[in-house]
C-alpha cells in the first residue's frame, strides 16, 4: 500500500498533464526526484523536517512552473514523438544537474523525531510510524484531490478539457493558463512524493526512472485523465508488484525444483504487473474508469 500511495502522488499529476493537456512527459519522473533533492537542502538550511516540508514543497512547485515556462509550453501543438525526445533530454539534463550540485553518493533526510518508533500491529509485527503518516498523507492528498476535481470550478475546467480541451478553449477559458495550473499541481504532486520518500528511500540521481514506467502503468490501467481510476490503479500495482516479488519465488518451488524456481520466481514476479496491464487493455481498451469516451 505504501508503494501504491506513492505511485498515486506521481501518477495523480501525470494523469492530468496527459489526460488534460495530451502532452506525454517523461520528465515527471525527475520531478520526484527533485522533490527529495530539495527536501535534502531544504534540511540542511532549516533542520526541521516540518520546516522542510512547506520549503521544499513550495520550490518543487517552483522549478516545475519554470520547466513548463522554459521547456513545455514550447511542446504543446508538437506531436507525441518530439515531447518524447524533448522531455527525455530533461530527464538526462536534470540527472547530471543533481550529480553536479549534490554528488552522486546517495543522500537521506532524518525521520522527525515525532513520527519515529514503531506500533505494534499484531504479535511480533511492528510497523514504523513514519510510513503509516506517508499513508495517511496520501490518503488525504486523495481526498483533497477528490474534492478539488469534483466540487470545485478549477476542478470542473479540468475534466472538461481532459474530455474535450478544443471545446474548452472555445468557449473562452484561456487554455493556456489552465495548462500552467495542471503543470505545476502535478510536478508539486510528484515533488511531494518525493519529500516523503526521502527519510525512508535512498535520495540519488536516476531514482525516479523506475517509478515513472510504474506510473505510466497506473494511468493506463486506471484510465487515462481519471484521478479515481489513478488512486485505485496505484494501490492495486502497489499490491500485486509486491507480492509478487514477496511470494512469487515460493509459489514456484510448490512445481518445480529450487535452483529452477530461483531463477523463474524473480522473472515471473517483474513480469505481473505488465500481465496485469495486457488483461486489463483486452477486456477494457480505455482503462478501468475512463475519462474520455470511445
Amino acid at each position: 500500500m505504501q508503494l501504491g500511495i506513492l505511485l498515486f502522488l506521481i501518477a495523480a499529476g501525470l494523469t492530468l498533464v496527459f489526460g488534460v493537456m495530451d502532452f506525454i512527459n517523461l520528465a515527471h519522473g525527475v520531478q520526484y526526484m527533485l522533490g527529495a533533492y530539495l527536501a535534502v537542502a531544504a534540511y540542511k538550511l532549516t533542520g526541521s523536517f516540518w520546516l522542510t516540508l512547506p520549503l521544499a514543497l513550495l520550490a518543487a512547485l517552483a522549478c516545475g512552473l519554470l520547466l513548463e515556462f522554459l521547456v513545455f509550453r514550447h511542446l504543446y501543438d508538437r506531436d507525441h514523438l518530439d515531447q518524447v525526445l524533448a522531455t527525455f533530454g530533461v530527464i538526462l539534463f536534470l540527472n547530471e544537474a543533481v550529480k553536479a550540485i549534490w554528488g552522486a553518493a546517495p543522500l537521506s533526510v532524518p525521520v522527525p523525531e515525532l513520527l519515529d518508533g514503531s506500533i505494534r500491529l499484531m504479535e511480533n509485527f511492528n510497523y514504523p510510524v513514519y510510513r503509516l503518516a506517508l499513508l495517511a498523507a496520501g490518503l488525504g492528498v486523495a481526498v483533497l484531490l477528490y474534492v478539488l476535481v469534483t466540487r470545485t470550478r478549477v476542478g470542473m475546467l479540468v475534466r472538461a478539457g481532459a474530455s474535450n480541451a478544443p471545446m474548452v478553449a472555445a468557449l473562452g477559458v484561456n487554455i493556456r493558463r489552465l495548462f500552467m495550473i495542471v503543470f505545476g499541481f502535478g510536478a508539486m504532486l510528484a515533488g511531494f512524493a518525493g519529500i516523503m520518500a526521502a527519510p525512508i528511500l535512498s535520495v540519488e540521481p536516476g531514482m525516479g526512472d523506475n517509478l515513472l514506467i510504474l506510473a505510466f502503468v497506473v494511468i493506463v490501467i486506471g484510465g487515462i485523465g481519471s484521478i479515481r481510476g489513478a488512486f485505485l490503479s496505484a494501490l492495486l500495482i502497489g499490491l500485486v508488484d509486491t507480492l509478487g516479488r514477496s511470494f512469487a519465488t515460493d509459489i514456484a518451488r510448490l512445481v518445480l525444483p529450487p535452483s529452477a524456481a530461483n531463477d523463474v520466481g524473480p522473472a515471473i514476479a517483474s513480469m505481473l504487473i505488465y500481465i496485469l496491464m495486457a488483461g486489463v487493455l483486452f477486456f477494457r481498451p480505455s482503462g478501468l474508469f475512463p475519462v474520455r469516451s470511445a
